[in-house]
C-alpha cells in the first residue's frame, strides 16, 4: 500500500548547498538563555544528538544513492548530504565549550553513538531482500525524523521570545542557520522515501519508532544536563517544565508538537506544507555565520 496521494502543495525548491560555517564560543555563557538553565539545556540536547544522528543520515543516504532514478532528486539528496555533514560538525564543535564550562557530555554522547552506530547501523545481512528491507526502514526513519527537524527549524526561526530574553546571539545564529537549512531541505527525506518505497504502513511504523526514540533521548539528555550542571543544586528536568517553557515561547509548545503528528500521518501529507522556504532563504541571506562562510568561499 504505497502513499501515492502525497503531493507538494507549493512549488518551493531551492538548490541545496553546504555552507561551511564556523562559530566562536568563548563569549557564550553556560546559560545562554539568561536565568533559564532549563531552556538552555533542553535546546543544548541538540548538540548531543545531532552529530551522531546526522552522520548516520549521511551514511544511510550514500547507500541509497544507487536506488535513485530521478536526476533532480539525486541532486537534492547530494545537497542534503552536504548540509547534514556540516550540521554534524557545527554542533560537534560546541562540545569542547561545554566541557570547559564543567559539563562533560561524554557519558550521554556514548549512548547516542551506540544508538545510531550499533542499533541503527549496518547489519550483516545477505544481499537481496533482507538488506534492501533494512535500508528502506532506515530511509523511512530519516523521513520521520526530518519531519521533526523541520518542525524545530520553523519554530526557532520564529522564536522571538528567545530574542526578548537576551539569548546569546552566536548560539541563536547556529540554531537558526541550522533550522533554516532544515526548512530549506525539508522535502528531500520524504521525497526519497516515496521514490524508493512510499509504503504507508512503513511510514506509520517508522514514525512511531522515531517519535518514541526522540522523546526518550531528548528527555534523557535534558535530565543529564540539569543533573550535571555545576552551577545548579539538585537540577531537574520535567515535562511540566517543558510545558511551561512552551507556553512562554522559549521552547516549542506542546500543543503544536502534538498537532504535527496527524499532519505527518495524513495520506495527503507532504513536507512542503510545513514552514516557509522564503523565510528560510531570507535568514540564510542574513545569518552572520552563513555570510562569513560565503565571503571565505569567495576569497579562497
Amino acid at each position: 500500500m504505497s502513499n501515492k496521494q502525497a503531493r507538494p502543495v507549493q512549488a518551493e525548491r531551492t538548490p541545496l548547498k553546504a555552507r561551511r560555517v564556523s562559530f566562536a564560543w568563548e563569549d557564550t555563557p553556560l546559560h545562554w538563555v539568561p536565568g533559564d538553565p532549563f531552556t538552555t539545556h533542553t535546546i543544548n540536547v541538540l548538540h548531543l544528538l545531532l552529530p551522531a544522528g546526522e552522520r548516520w543520515f549521511v551514511h544511510v543516504y550514500r547507500q541509497a544513492l544507487p536506488l535513485i532514478r530521478d536526476d533532480r532528486l539525486r541532486e537534492d539528496v547530494i545537497g542534503f548530504i552536504g548540509q547534514e555533514a556540516t550540521h554534524s560538525q557545527a554542533h560537534d564543535e560546541v562540545l569542547p565549550h561545554l566541557r570547559e564550562q564543567g559539563l562533560d557530555p561524554t557519558p550521554y554522547t556514548a549512548q547516542v553513538d551506540w544508538f545510531f552506530e550499533k542499533l541503527l547501523g549496518d547489519r550483516t545481512l545477505p544481499p537481496g531482500r533482507a538488506r534492501r528491507w533494512w535500508l528502506l526502514e532506515r530511509i523511512a526513519l530519516i523521513a520521520a525524523i526530518e519531519h521533526y527537524t523541520a518542525f524545530l527549524g520553523d519554530w526557532v526561526l520564529n522564536a522571538a521570545e528567545l530574542d526578548r530574553r537576551g539569548a546569546d546571539p552566536t548560539m541563536l545564529d547556529l540554531l537558526r542557520w541550522h533550522g533554516a537549512e532544515e526548512v530549506e531541505h525539508r522535502s528531500v527525506a520524504f521525497d526519497l522515501f516515496v521514490h524508493v518505497d512510499g509504503d504507508y504502513r512503513r511510514r506509520v511504523r517508522t514514525w512511531a519508532l522515531a517519535f518514541a526514540a526522540l522523546m526518550f533521548l531528548w528527555q534523557r539528555g535534558a535530565r543529564f544536563f540539569m543533573a550535571h550542571d555545576p552551577t545548579l543544586v539538585d537540577g531537574k528536568a520535567s515535562f511540566r517544565a517543558f510545558h511551561r517553557s512552551g507556553r512562554r515561547g522559549t521552547l516549542p509548545a506542546m500543543g503544536a508538537l502534538l498537532k504535527s503528528i496527524p499532519r505527518y500521518l495524513s495520506r495527503a501529507y507532504h513536507p512542503s506544507q510545513e514552514g516557509s522556504t522564503a523565510q528560510a532563504v531570507a535568514y540564510l541571506a542574513s545569518s552572520p555565520a552563513a555570510l562569513a562562510a560565503e565571503k571565505a568561499e569567495r576569497d579562497a
